[in-house]
Protein backbone atom coordinates (compact mmCIF):
# COMPACT_ATOMS: atom_id res chain seq x y z
CA UNK A 1 0.00 0.00 0.00
CA UNK A 2 2.75 2.49 0.92
CA UNK A 3 4.36 2.10 -2.53
CA UNK A 4 1.17 3.56 -3.99
CA UNK A 5 1.41 6.64 -1.76
CA UNK A 6 3.57 9.72 -1.98
CA UNK A 7 6.11 9.90 0.81
CA UNK A 8 5.32 12.59 3.35
CA UNK A 9 6.17 14.09 6.70
CA UNK A 10 3.52 14.85 9.33
CA UNK A 11 3.99 17.45 12.04
CA UNK A 12 1.72 18.98 14.65
CA UNK A 13 -1.18 17.66 16.73
CA UNK A 14 -3.46 15.14 15.04
CA UNK A 15 -6.50 17.07 16.29
CA UNK A 16 -5.42 20.35 14.68
CA UNK A 17 -6.83 21.58 11.34
CA UNK A 18 -4.96 19.86 8.48
CA UNK A 19 -2.63 21.80 6.18
CA UNK A 20 -1.04 20.16 3.12
CA UNK A 21 2.21 21.60 1.72
CA UNK A 22 3.34 20.88 -1.84
CA UNK A 23 6.93 21.15 -3.18
CA UNK A 24 8.54 22.57 -6.29
CA UNK A 25 9.79 20.42 -9.15
CA UNK A 26 13.27 19.10 -8.40
CA UNK A 27 12.97 19.50 -4.63
CA UNK A 28 11.65 17.43 -1.75
CA UNK A 29 9.49 18.53 1.14
CA UNK A 30 12.72 19.95 2.59
CA UNK A 31 11.80 23.16 0.76
CA UNK A 32 9.44 23.70 3.73
CA UNK A 33 12.01 22.95 6.45
CA UNK A 34 12.11 26.50 7.82
CA UNK A 35 8.35 27.06 7.63
CA UNK A 36 6.53 23.80 8.41
CA UNK A 37 7.63 23.43 12.06
CA UNK A 38 6.25 26.87 12.88
CA UNK A 39 2.96 26.19 11.10
CA UNK A 40 2.63 22.91 12.99
CA UNK A 41 2.03 24.81 16.23
CA UNK A 42 -1.56 25.41 15.11
CA UNK A 43 -2.00 22.89 12.26
CA UNK A 44 -1.58 19.24 11.41
CA UNK A 45 0.99 19.82 8.68
CA UNK A 46 1.42 17.18 5.97
CA UNK A 47 4.19 17.95 3.48
CA UNK A 48 4.51 15.55 0.57
CA UNK A 49 7.05 14.60 -2.10
CA UNK A 50 6.56 14.45 -5.85
CA UNK A 51 6.95 11.05 -7.55
CA UNK A 52 10.64 10.23 -7.91
CA UNK A 53 11.57 12.90 -5.36
CA UNK A 54 12.40 12.47 -1.68
CA UNK A 55 11.72 8.76 -1.68
CA UNK A 56 8.36 8.78 -3.48
CA UNK A 57 8.12 5.92 -5.97
CA UNK A 58 9.01 7.08 -9.52
CA UNK A 59 6.40 4.81 -11.05
CA UNK A 60 3.50 6.74 -9.53
CA UNK A 61 3.41 8.74 -12.77
CA UNK A 62 4.69 8.19 -16.30
CA UNK A 63 5.10 9.95 -19.66
CA UNK A 64 2.21 12.26 -20.50
CA UNK A 65 1.35 12.84 -16.84
CA UNK A 66 -0.85 15.79 -15.90
CA UNK A 67 -1.18 18.03 -12.88
CA UNK A 68 -4.51 16.29 -12.37
CA UNK A 69 -2.64 12.99 -11.93
CA UNK A 70 -0.50 14.58 -9.22
CA UNK A 71 -3.59 16.04 -7.56
CA UNK A 72 -5.15 12.57 -7.48
CA UNK A 73 -2.04 11.25 -5.70
CA UNK A 74 -2.34 14.02 -3.12
CA UNK A 75 -6.00 13.16 -2.51
CA UNK A 76 -5.11 9.48 -2.16
CA UNK A 77 -2.54 10.43 0.46
CA UNK A 78 -5.05 12.65 2.29
CA UNK A 79 -7.65 9.86 2.24
CA UNK A 80 -5.13 7.38 3.66
CA UNK A 81 -4.58 9.77 6.58
CA UNK A 82 -8.29 10.26 7.20
CA UNK A 83 -8.18 13.88 6.02
CA UNK A 84 -11.29 15.06 4.21
CA UNK A 85 -11.02 18.86 4.02
CA UNK A 86 -7.73 20.70 4.29
CA UNK A 87 -5.96 23.99 3.82
CA UNK A 88 -3.36 23.82 1.06
CA UNK A 89 -0.18 25.71 0.19
CA UNK A 90 2.23 24.83 -2.61
CA UNK A 91 5.36 26.11 -4.32
CA UNK A 92 5.62 26.18 -8.13
CA UNK A 93 4.38 22.76 -9.35
CA UNK A 94 3.02 22.20 -5.85
CA UNK A 95 1.05 25.42 -6.24
CA UNK A 96 -0.33 24.23 -9.59
CA UNK A 97 -1.59 21.10 -7.83
CA UNK A 98 -3.39 23.36 -5.36
CA UNK A 99 -5.02 25.36 -8.15
CA UNK A 100 -6.19 22.14 -9.81
CA UNK A 101 -7.68 20.88 -6.54
CA UNK A 102 -9.43 24.20 -5.89
CA UNK A 103 -11.02 24.08 -9.36
CA UNK A 104 -11.80 20.36 -9.70
CA UNK A 105 -12.27 19.25 -6.08
CA UNK A 106 -13.44 22.41 -4.30
CA UNK A 107 -15.19 20.41 -1.59
CA UNK A 108 -11.78 19.28 -0.30
CA UNK A 109 -9.97 22.64 -0.12
CA UNK A 110 -10.78 25.06 2.71
CA UNK A 111 -8.16 27.65 1.75
CA UNK A 112 -5.39 27.94 -0.83
CA UNK A 113 -1.96 29.57 -0.93
CA UNK A 114 -0.11 29.60 -4.26
CA UNK A 115 3.58 30.46 -3.86
CA UNK A 116 5.95 31.33 -6.73
CA UNK A 117 3.65 29.48 -9.08
CA UNK A 118 1.34 30.11 -12.00
CA UNK A 119 -1.88 29.17 -13.73
CA UNK A 120 0.33 28.39 -16.75
CA UNK A 121 4.09 27.93 -17.04
CA UNK A 122 5.15 29.93 -20.11
CA UNK A 123 3.86 27.54 -22.72
CA UNK A 124 4.30 23.86 -23.43
CA UNK A 125 7.36 23.81 -25.68
CA UNK A 126 10.10 24.66 -23.14
CA UNK A 127 8.83 21.91 -20.83
CA UNK A 128 8.63 19.37 -23.63
CA UNK A 129 12.20 20.22 -24.57
CA UNK A 130 13.36 19.89 -20.96
CA UNK A 131 11.56 16.55 -20.58
CA UNK A 132 13.19 15.20 -23.75
CA UNK A 133 16.66 16.30 -22.68
CA UNK A 134 16.25 14.84 -19.17
CA UNK A 135 15.14 11.53 -20.67
CA UNK A 136 18.20 11.43 -22.89
CA UNK A 137 20.88 13.05 -20.67
CA UNK A 138 19.69 12.79 -17.07
CA UNK A 139 19.69 15.62 -14.54
CA UNK A 140 23.33 16.69 -14.17
CA UNK A 141 22.92 19.70 -16.45
CA UNK A 142 20.02 20.92 -14.33
CA UNK A 143 21.98 20.49 -11.10
CA UNK A 144 24.57 22.92 -12.44
CA UNK A 145 21.96 25.64 -12.93
CA UNK A 146 19.81 24.94 -9.85
CA UNK A 147 21.05 27.87 -7.79
CA UNK A 148 20.51 30.40 -10.56
CA UNK A 149 17.01 29.09 -11.27
CA UNK A 150 15.94 28.92 -7.63
CA UNK A 151 17.79 31.62 -5.70
CA UNK A 152 19.26 35.10 -5.99
CA UNK A 153 23.04 35.30 -6.54
CA UNK A 154 25.14 34.19 -3.58
CA UNK A 155 22.37 32.17 -1.91
CA UNK A 156 22.02 28.40 -1.91
CA UNK A 157 20.51 25.52 0.06
CA UNK A 158 22.77 22.48 -0.51
CA UNK A 159 20.06 20.03 0.61
CA UNK A 160 17.73 21.23 -2.13
CA UNK A 161 20.44 21.09 -4.78
CA UNK A 162 21.05 17.51 -3.65
CA UNK A 163 17.33 16.84 -4.10
CA UNK A 164 17.69 17.90 -7.74
CA UNK A 165 20.67 15.58 -8.17
CA UNK A 166 18.91 12.63 -6.55
CA UNK A 167 15.56 12.93 -8.35
CA UNK A 168 14.55 10.15 -10.71
CA UNK A 169 14.97 11.41 -14.32
CA UNK A 170 11.91 9.59 -15.67
CA UNK A 171 9.63 10.92 -12.93
CA UNK A 172 11.14 14.40 -13.28
CA UNK A 173 10.46 14.32 -17.03
CA UNK A 174 6.87 13.20 -16.38
CA UNK A 175 6.44 16.21 -14.09
CA UNK A 176 7.70 18.38 -16.94
CA UNK A 177 4.99 16.83 -19.11
CA UNK A 178 2.46 17.87 -16.48
CA UNK A 179 3.70 21.46 -16.49
CA UNK A 180 3.64 21.53 -20.30
CA UNK A 181 -0.05 20.62 -20.36
CA UNK A 182 -1.11 22.87 -17.49
CA UNK A 183 -3.20 25.98 -18.13
CA UNK A 184 -6.00 26.93 -15.75
CA UNK A 185 -6.31 30.60 -16.62
CA UNK A 186 -9.89 30.27 -17.88
CA UNK A 187 -10.98 28.41 -14.74
CA UNK A 188 -9.52 30.74 -12.10
CA UNK A 189 -12.79 32.69 -11.57
CA UNK A 190 -14.42 29.42 -10.47
CA UNK A 191 -12.21 29.09 -7.38
CA UNK A 192 -14.24 29.64 -4.24
CA UNK A 193 -11.61 28.85 -1.61
CA UNK A 194 -10.04 31.82 0.14
CA UNK A 195 -6.84 32.30 -1.86
CA UNK A 196 -3.45 33.90 -1.28
CA UNK A 197 -0.90 34.40 -4.05
CA UNK A 198 2.73 34.91 -2.95
CA UNK A 199 5.31 36.17 -5.45
CA UNK A 200 9.08 36.45 -5.22
CA UNK A 201 10.05 39.76 -6.78
CA UNK A 202 13.31 38.28 -8.09
CA UNK A 203 11.72 35.05 -9.39
CA UNK A 204 12.70 34.43 -13.02
CA UNK A 205 10.61 31.25 -13.39
CA UNK A 206 7.22 32.57 -12.28
CA UNK A 207 7.59 36.36 -12.08
CA UNK A 208 5.20 38.46 -9.98
CA UNK A 209 3.00 39.06 -13.03
CA UNK A 210 2.00 35.37 -12.92
CA UNK A 211 0.84 35.69 -9.31
CA UNK A 212 -0.92 38.97 -10.02
CA UNK A 213 -2.80 37.18 -12.79
CA UNK A 214 -4.05 34.62 -10.26
CA UNK A 215 -4.93 37.23 -7.64
CA UNK A 216 -6.81 39.33 -10.20
CA UNK A 217 -8.85 36.38 -11.48
CA UNK A 218 -9.72 34.49 -8.29
CA UNK A 219 -12.60 36.22 -6.46
CA UNK A 220 -11.43 37.86 -3.26
CA UNK A 221 -7.83 36.65 -3.56
CA UNK A 222 -4.96 38.46 -1.86
CA UNK A 223 -1.44 39.07 -3.21
CA UNK A 224 1.86 39.36 -1.34
CA UNK A 225 5.17 40.17 -3.06
CA UNK A 226 8.38 39.36 -1.20
CA UNK A 227 11.39 41.57 -1.99
CA UNK A 228 14.64 39.69 -2.50
CA UNK A 229 12.93 36.31 -2.97
CA UNK A 230 13.52 34.16 -6.01
CA UNK A 231 11.67 30.97 -7.00
CA UNK A 232 11.99 28.97 -3.77
CA UNK A 233 10.76 31.69 -1.44
CA UNK A 234 9.98 29.37 1.51
CA UNK A 235 13.65 28.33 1.59
CA UNK A 236 15.17 31.75 0.87
CA UNK A 237 12.79 34.02 2.82
CA UNK A 238 11.04 31.72 5.29
CA UNK A 239 10.07 34.42 7.78
CA UNK A 240 8.29 36.48 5.12
CA UNK A 241 6.47 33.41 3.78
CA UNK A 242 5.55 32.35 7.31
CA UNK A 243 4.14 35.79 8.11
CA UNK A 244 2.00 35.74 4.95
CA UNK A 245 0.75 32.21 5.57
CA UNK A 246 -0.09 32.83 9.21
CA UNK A 247 -2.17 35.88 8.30
CA UNK A 248 -3.89 33.89 5.56
CA UNK A 249 -4.58 30.81 7.68
CA UNK A 250 -5.85 32.92 10.58
CA UNK A 251 -8.74 33.89 8.31
CA UNK A 252 -10.46 30.60 9.20
CA UNK A 253 -10.31 31.48 12.88
CA UNK A 254 -11.52 35.04 12.29
CA UNK A 255 -14.44 33.94 10.12
CA UNK A 256 -15.16 31.12 12.55
CA UNK A 257 -15.34 33.56 15.46
CA UNK A 258 -17.75 35.74 13.47
CA UNK A 259 -20.06 32.78 12.80
CA UNK A 260 -19.73 31.54 16.38
CA UNK A 261 -20.95 34.91 17.64
CA UNK A 262 -23.77 35.02 15.10
CA UNK A 263 -25.03 31.58 16.13
CA UNK A 264 -24.32 31.49 19.88
CA UNK A 265 -24.51 35.16 20.73
CA UNK A 266 -21.92 37.62 22.00
CA UNK A 267 -22.66 37.00 25.67
CA UNK A 268 -21.95 33.28 25.46
CA UNK A 269 -18.78 33.71 23.39
CA UNK A 270 -17.51 36.47 25.66
CA UNK A 271 -17.95 34.19 28.68
CA UNK A 272 -16.07 31.39 26.90
CA UNK A 273 -13.25 33.74 25.96
CA UNK A 274 -13.01 35.03 29.53
CA UNK A 275 -12.63 31.47 30.83
CA UNK A 276 -9.89 30.61 28.31
CA UNK A 277 -6.51 29.64 29.76
CA UNK A 278 -3.17 28.75 28.15
CA UNK A 279 -4.17 25.11 28.70
CA UNK A 280 -7.42 25.48 26.70
CA UNK A 281 -6.22 28.02 24.12
CA UNK A 282 -5.34 25.47 21.43
CA UNK A 283 -8.71 23.73 21.85
CA UNK A 284 -10.54 27.05 21.53
CA UNK A 285 -8.52 27.84 18.40
CA UNK A 286 -9.40 24.39 17.02
CA UNK A 287 -13.12 25.02 17.60
CA UNK A 288 -12.98 28.44 15.96
CA UNK A 289 -11.07 27.19 12.92
CA UNK A 290 -12.68 23.81 12.33
CA UNK A 291 -16.17 23.67 13.85
CA UNK A 292 -17.08 27.28 13.16
CA UNK A 293 -14.60 28.35 10.45
CA UNK A 294 -15.06 25.29 8.21
CA UNK A 295 -18.14 23.24 9.12
CA UNK A 296 -20.65 25.96 10.05
CA UNK A 297 -19.53 28.11 7.09
CA UNK A 298 -20.03 25.30 4.56
CA UNK A 299 -23.03 26.42 2.43
CA UNK A 300 -24.09 22.82 1.64
CA UNK A 301 -26.45 22.92 4.64
CA UNK A 302 -28.32 25.95 5.94
CA UNK A 303 -27.87 27.10 9.51
CA UNK A 304 -31.44 25.96 10.24
CA UNK A 305 -30.55 22.46 9.06
CA UNK A 306 -27.32 22.46 11.05
CA UNK A 307 -29.22 23.47 14.17
CA UNK A 308 -31.65 20.57 13.77
CA UNK A 309 -28.78 18.11 13.32
CA UNK A 310 -26.92 19.56 16.30
CA UNK A 311 -29.95 19.35 18.59
CA UNK A 312 -30.46 15.70 17.69
CA UNK A 313 -26.79 14.81 18.24
CA UNK A 314 -26.70 16.54 21.62
CA UNK A 315 -29.86 14.74 22.76
CA UNK A 316 -28.45 11.41 21.61
CA UNK A 317 -25.33 11.84 23.73
CA UNK A 318 -27.02 13.48 26.72
CA UNK A 319 -25.12 16.75 26.44
CA UNK A 320 -27.87 18.84 28.03
CA UNK A 321 -25.67 21.83 28.95
CA UNK A 322 -24.71 22.14 25.31
CA UNK A 323 -28.34 21.49 24.33
CA UNK A 324 -29.47 24.55 26.28
CA UNK A 325 -26.96 26.69 24.39
CA UNK A 326 -28.03 25.26 21.02
CA UNK A 327 -31.75 25.67 21.65
CA UNK A 328 -30.97 29.38 21.90
CA UNK A 329 -28.82 29.08 18.78
CA UNK A 330 -31.65 27.33 16.94
CA UNK A 331 -33.92 30.29 17.63
CA UNK A 332 -31.25 32.66 16.26
CA UNK A 333 -31.01 30.43 13.20
CA UNK A 334 -34.74 30.81 12.54
CA UNK A 335 -36.33 27.70 14.04
CA UNK A 336 -39.72 28.27 15.66
CA UNK A 337 -40.62 26.71 19.02
CA UNK A 338 -42.90 24.29 17.16
CA UNK A 339 -40.04 23.23 14.90
CA UNK A 340 -37.74 22.71 17.88
CA UNK A 341 -40.45 20.63 19.50
CA UNK A 342 -40.78 18.56 16.32
CA UNK A 343 -37.02 17.86 16.35
CA UNK A 344 -37.23 16.73 19.98
CA UNK A 345 -40.24 14.53 19.22
CA UNK A 346 -38.40 12.94 16.30
CA UNK A 347 -35.50 12.30 18.65
CA UNK A 348 -37.82 10.44 21.02
CA UNK A 349 -38.40 7.86 18.30
CA UNK A 350 -34.79 7.33 17.24
CA UNK A 351 -32.82 8.28 20.37
CA UNK A 352 -35.18 7.29 23.18
CA UNK A 353 -38.02 8.65 25.26
CA UNK A 354 -35.99 9.34 28.45
CA UNK A 355 -33.45 11.39 26.47
CA UNK A 356 -36.20 13.33 24.72
CA UNK A 357 -37.97 13.87 28.06
CA UNK A 358 -34.85 15.54 29.47
CA UNK A 359 -34.43 17.51 26.27
CA UNK A 360 -38.01 18.81 26.42
CA UNK A 361 -37.37 20.01 29.97
CA UNK A 362 -34.27 21.91 28.88
CA UNK A 363 -35.92 23.39 25.79
CA UNK A 364 -39.07 24.41 27.67
CA UNK A 365 -36.99 26.28 30.24
CA UNK A 366 -34.97 28.10 27.58
CA UNK A 367 -38.04 29.03 25.51
CA UNK A 368 -39.84 30.28 28.60
CA UNK A 369 -36.87 32.47 29.51
CA UNK A 370 -36.91 33.95 26.03
CA UNK A 371 -40.68 34.51 26.13
CA UNK A 372 -41.56 32.02 23.40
Amino acid sequence: MTEKLLTFRAEGPASAPPLLLGPSLGTSYAVWDDVAPELSVTHRVIRWNLPGHGGSAPGLIGPGATVGDLADLVLTLADSLGIDRFAYAGVSLGGAVGLHLAVHRPERVTSLAVICSSAHFNGAEPWRERAARVRSEGLDWLVESADSRWFTPGFTVPELVADQRDADPAAYAACCDALAAFDLRERLPEIGARTLAVAGRADPATPPAHLREIADAVPGAALVEIPGASHLAPAQCPEAVLTALRAHLDGDARRGMEVRREVLGDAHVDRSQARQTPFTARFQDFISRYAWGEIWTDPTLSRRERSMITLTALIAHGHYDELEMHVRAARRNGLTPDEIGAVLLQSAVYVGVPAANSAFAVAQRVLAEEGD
